[in-house]
């Protein structure tokens, strides 16, 4: 039987984006591409999920975009982490690495 990828846990996407984009700006293919990478192709983000998630974020004022042109010659939409999405970034790592912790506990406590 094949793996099945992993689902991204509710609230994840935010902190992969915000993380990725702490590295400097990004079109959204390169995003993408960036979590793809890192995951070692385990997570794949689907325009579906990223670009909404985008729009939402620069509504909040966690982000900021501008087109600009690719190292190939062509327009694409480029985004930028602003102050307010690197607070958010501290904010929800820290809230993840409590989750994970929490969670840790209570599936070593299950298999005592």
């Amino acid at each position: 039987m094949a793996d099945t990828p992993p689902l991204l846990l509710a609230g994840t996407l935010d902190l992969l984006i915000l993380k990725t984009l702490s590295l400097g700006p990004m079109h959204g293919y390169g995003i993408a591409q960036h979590i793809h990478r890192l995951s070692q192709e385990a997570l794949r983000i689907e325009e579906g999920s990223l670009y909404p998630a985008l729009r939402r974020m620069q509504v909040k004022g966690w982000i900021r975009s501008a087109v600009k042109k690719t190292p190939t010659g062509r327009d694409a939409r480029y985004y930028r982490i602003t102050a307010a999405g690197t607070r958010q970034l501290v904010n929800e790592e820290a809230q993840f690495k409590r989750s994970v912790a929490i969670t840790t506990r209570v599936l070593r406590g299950a298999t005592s």
